[in-house]
């Protein structure tokens, strides 16, 4: 298992569609396993196969719910139906997002309250679950990595402003930028 170096906003592979995994073999184990690695090392609720610059749909998580899903696992070729998404402002309070993609920040995003998730393990069996809160909005946002989408291209349009102005402060607009866990400073201070 390694550590693979986490890739920053303005990588290509985060801001395009990522492929379709069509073989659960060893090399997907491999990754899979680099990737469970990689997500401990930078104190991570989830991490999509894109962040570490690997453009391949699976992603994985680890987090506590209240939905009789196992809180450690993975995710390969998801397929998420949502719930409804309020249209109002979020709550910069109670639902402001991080990703280890958009390092040292956070904004405030409304998502659905739950979802259906379909997909297949690592071993390519077929997966299905509901996702509720926190577990909900997890599995929207690493599935939104897969799609060539970061949260903060979902935010209103107060908290986009905000956003392009950190993207111009860090130079997160070209390819390059990316941050090692477990040497480099965590980004959220854990």
């Amino acid at each position: 298992m390694t550590v693979r170096p986490i890739v920053i906003h303005g990588n290509p592979v985060l801001h395009r569609p990522a492929a379709p995994v069509t073989a659960f073999d060893e090399q997907l184990k491999e990754l899979i396993a680099d990737m469970y690695e990689t997500m401990d090392a930078s104190h991570g609720v989830g991490l999509a196969a894109p962040q570490i610059g690997v453009g391949l749909r699976l992603f994985t998580y680890q987090m506590e719910n209240e939905d009789g899903v196992p809180p450690r696992g993975v995710v390969v070729n998801p397929v998420l139906t949502l719930g409804k998404i309020s249209g109002a402002d979020p709550d910069p309070d109670t639902e402001e997002e991080g990703c280890l993609s958009f390092p040292g920040y956070g904004f405030p995003l409304k998502r659905a309250e739950w979802v259906t998730v379909t997909g297949f393990d690592g071993e390519g069996n077929p997966l299905r679950f509901e996702a509720t809160g926190w577990f909900a909005r997890c599995m929207q946002h690493e599935t939104d990595h897969l799609d060539g989408k970061l949260y903060v291209n979902r935010l209103n349009k107060k908290w986009t402003s905000r956003m392009k102005k950190v993207v111009k402060k860090e130079g997160w607009t070209v390819e390059g930028n990316s941050w090692m866990p477990g040497v480099d400073p965590d980004p959220f201070g854990h």
